[in-house]
């Protein structure tokens, strides 16, 4: 005990220092923090501009802002104060947050975008559209053009980069724009690899060369010149593509069509019908087809739907069913001597007696009109819709088509409950020659017991008659012995 106590004060004085030494060891990385964030602060407010920060790790989103002059001014004696936790806002001498675009970002990128406009007049836009390039810089790479019935013209353009999305936009206001495809590729690395292949390459062929010119052998100087050959065809396939490459780099390409305007006039036909007549086509729309008495009354709507682009006019509608043409029928809403814009309808309406089954194939046909009123020759749009009406016979002998129908309804059922049977008796089917195994057994072990048990037949005539031995000694008149 006594040599423990001694050994204690030695214990705690180790303890003690490394506990002192934990603490200075601490102090100093604060002060070391401390000196850091000072020196930083130093820095920035003696050289009066904030540093920039970055977001993402992609250089494509480089963004780098400006602090205005005036919110770093008098920040050279405060230290840390100067610098704000808040965004820095834009003063009387500020500027707009400067913002890098792709073509600034030292990368190789490739813009295309494929453009439908549609236009009154193709030819006349065409030139429109080249003038609007041309005075970009710009210049027309390609066309091909189709004429009457579908005018249509693909024109290809080569701009700067630049320019790009100007270009778009003028593009845009020449007529209106239906379909709109951009898109960048970047093809960077692309680059870079083919320029690195290229040197070696060059490398690899001037050895060639060099091994050429050395050559004393004629068979040496035969497979040199075939490897030297497929070098240089493998360097200039090199330089090509990366030729390709940085043309495409330097000119975005964009791809226009340009298509007449009233270039899809279309007509939709919708047939409808419900019974009775209430003032012709009151109740229209109806319903799809109708199941009614003979005799009875019924009202035909038939609308009319322009669903295309262009103005429809000049109306023809016929349906040899029922025998009926536009002049037989009776406005709902609309006129069919108007002409009807795109988008709008009208609606007609015919009634009739319901004697017999009814099929109808009804046909409408129009003629599409410009902006002047102007037929479009060769454009003629049509529909046809069909419907059907089946007059029930509601009493007395059934005819020969309800007689018919009645018989396949019949032979339906019958093969539902057929079918249905056989779904009931299918899972006990394995019963059945069970079933005729034990019957046959049966009867086979009943005929075998028949014949083992069955008596002995005898004469039904003959009886055995039994003679008593008195009779035979006390009958004197008996001639005949009997045994």
């Amino acid at each position: 005990m006594e040599r423990g106590f001694a050994r204690s004060p030695w214990l705690v004085g180790l303890l003690l220092m490394v506990v002192l030494t934990l603490v200075a060891a601490a102090c100093g990385g604060d002060d070391a923090g401390d000196t850091f964030l000072q020196t930083s602060d130093a820095l920035t407010n003696s050289s009066g501009v904030q540093p920039l920060s970055y977001s993402g790790s992609d250089a494509d989103r480089f963004v780098a802002t400006t602090v205005p002059p005036a919110q770093v001014a008098g920040g050279g004696d405060s230290g840390g104060d100067a610098v704000s936790n808040e965004p820095p806002g834009l003063g009387p001498d500020g500027v707009d947050p400067i913002v890098f675009q792709t073509t600034d970002f030292g990368r190789d990128i490739i813009f295309t975008a494929d453009l439908t406009v549609a236009v009154t007049d193709v030819a006349v836009a065409g030139d429109e559209a080249t003038r609007e390039i041309a005075a970009l810089g710009g210049f027309l790479f390609g066309q091909r053009t189709t004429g009457a019935p579908n005018p249509v013209s693909v024109l290809t353009f080569k701009v700067a980069p630049a320019d790009f999305a100007g270009a778009l936009d003028r593009l845009g206001s020449i007529g209106e724009v239906r379909a709109q495809n951009v898109s960048a590729s970047d093809v960077t690395e692309r680059i870079v690899d083919l320029e690195s292949r290229i040197l070696s390459s060059e490398a690899s062929v001037a050895r060639l060369r060099q091994l050429l010119a050395e050559a004393d052998a004629v068979a040496v100087v035969v497979q040199v010149e075939t490897e030297l050959l497929q070098r240089e065809t493998q360097l200039e396939t090199l330089r090509g593509q990366l030729r390709t490459l940085e043309d495409q780099v330097s000119l975005a390409t964009i791809v226009v069509t340009l298509t007449e305007a009233l270039s899809q006039p279309r007509i939709q036909l919708i047939v409808t019908t419900y019974p009775g007549h209430d003032g012709p086509g009151q109740s229209c729309h109806g319903e799809g087809g109708l199941n009614i008495d003979e005799g009875s009354k019924a009202t035909v709507c038939f609308e009319i739907l322009n669903v295309g682009d262009a103005p429809l006019t000049s109306f023809e509608l016929i349906d040899p069913v029922l025998d009926i043409t536009l002049e037989d029928l009776t406005a709902v809403f609309g006129e069919s001597t108007d002409t009807i814009e795109p988008g709008d309808s009208i609606m007609l309406a015919y009634e009739l007696v319901a004697e017999r089954d009814l099929r109808t194939q009804t046909r409408v046909s129009a003629s599409p009109v410009n902006q002047e009123g102007e037929t479009l020759v060769g454009r003629t749009v049509a529909d046809t819709a069909t419907i059907f009406i089946n007059a029930v016979d509601p009493g007395g002998i059934p005819g020969f088509g309800e007689g018919l129908s009645g018989s396949i309804s019949f032979l339906a059922n019958l093969g539902r409950i057929l079918i249905l049977g056989v779904g009931v008796v299918l899972p006990f089917i394995w019963l059945l020659p069970l079933l005729i195994w034990i019957f046959i057994r049966r009867r086979t072990k009943a005929a075998a017991e028949e014949t083992t048990e069955k008596p002995e037949e005898s004469d039904p005539d003959f009886e055995e008659t039994e003679t008593d031995p008195e009779e035979m000694v006390s009958d004197p008149e008996g001639s005949e012995l009997r045994e």
